[in-house]
Order: C-alpha cells, then sequence, then structure tokens
C-alpha cells in the first residue's frame, strides 16, 4: 500500500497565560469569531472549519505550576492534520506502527476521531478525521450539550478498530463518539484549579 497523506492542515494550538489577549488578538488579526469557550479553553475560527486556532490557559488550568515545564511554558501545544476518512486514519496508524512510530494518545473528540503523535524533538501533531460531513454540522455539535459536557473526549483503541475495518465494519460507523464511554483521564487536567 503506498503511504497515507493528510488531506489539508487544519489547526494549531497555544498554551498561554495572556487568555483573554491571545483571544483578541486572534480576532483582530485574522477576524476570528470564538466558537467555544471556557475558562480553560478557547476555539477559534475565520472560516467555516470549526476551529483554525485553539488556547488553553495556563493560568486556569495550572495557575501555581511552573513555567519551564513542557506542559507548562506558553507556546505551541500541537499542530493538526486531517486526513480523508477513518480508513485512511487507520491505515497511516498501521503503516506508522510498521516503522516503530506510534501515538501516546488516541481520543474522539466529538467534533474529530484524533491520534496524537510526538516527533523526535518532541513537537505533538494530532492526525484526525472530521466526524461530521459539512462545516454546520461539526460548528451544531460544538455548539451543543455533547461538547459542553466533555470538550476533551473519550479514549479509544485504535488496534480495536483498525481489526474490526479490516473485517469489514465501514470506517464511517466509528465517525460518531459514544457516549457511554469514560471520559479521558486528562479531562481532569483541562478544569480550571
Amino acid at each position: 500500500m503506498s503511504r497515507i497523506r493528510p488531506s489539508r492542515f487544519v489547526h494549531v494550538v497555544y498554551r498561554t497565560r495572556q487568555f483573554d489577549k491571545m483571544i483578541d488578538w486572534y480576532r483582530t488579526v485574522f477576524d476570528c469569531r470564538v466558537q467555544y469557550q471556557t475558562p480553560v479553553l478557547a476555539f477559534l475560527t475565520y472560516d467555516d472549519e470549526h476551529h483554525r486556532v485553539a488556547l488553553i490557559n495556563l493560568a486556569a488550568v495550572a495557575p501555581d505550576a511552573s513555567h519551564d515545564g513542557p506542559r507548562g511554558a506558553v507556546g505551541v501545544d500541537h499542530v493538526a492534520y486531517t486526513y480523508g476518512s477513518v480508513d485512511d486514519l487507520m491505515e497511516n496508524y498501521a503503516q506508522l506502527k510498521e516503522k516503530g512510530i506510534l501515538p501516546y494518545w488516541c481520543i474522539h473528540h466529538g467534533v474529530t476521531m484524533s491520534m496524537y503523535y510526538a516527533d523526535p524533538d518532541g513537537n505533538q501533531m494530532e492526525l484526525q478525521v472530521d466526524s461530521f460531513d459539512s462545516a454546520d454540522q461539526a460548528n451544531a455539535f460544538m455548539t451543543g450539550p455533547g461538547f459542553a459536557a466533555n470538550p476533551i473526549g473519550v479514549e479509544y483503541d485504535p488496534e480495536e478498530i483498525l481489526a474490526k475495518i479490516r473485517a469489514g465494519t465501514p470506517g464511517s460507523a466509528f465517525l460518531r463518539r459514544k457516549s457511554d464511554l469514560p471520559v479521558s483521564p486528562i479531562r481532569g487536567a483541562m478544569t480550571p484549579a
């Protein structure tokens, strides 16, 4: 099988200790609108994509944490790339696994089904597939009660999904987040201190 490539670059996430100023700056510079906001997270977009920029408010997550640690430092948290289908995302996972490259986190955010990887320098990237057929559906999900109740998501096992796809289950069967799965443990780290 030839290498599977992402269909597009989609967003960047920044860690900040100047949350409100960063929101204002992106709204001014890119004419962004705030798609979703809590005291900890903000998702902004300038087009029909559900978010192009996301901000993590470090002052709310870890107000007393060291600014020196990688997760407590301001800057780029991760960049994201979208694949054309769940099948492509899972086959890409299999190809990377054969080369010894594994994701450190597999999570279904609801709006996307995602795998997070780190390069040799520790730069993080999200490889994802959109869960909805249209921007309007994704935007409606982000402003709805399911996303508000759990904006981080539920973890999944890519081996299980890959096996089911290879056994004949359509990849599209995995696009909707299951509400009965446990919330990712990282969600606790995303609530205000």
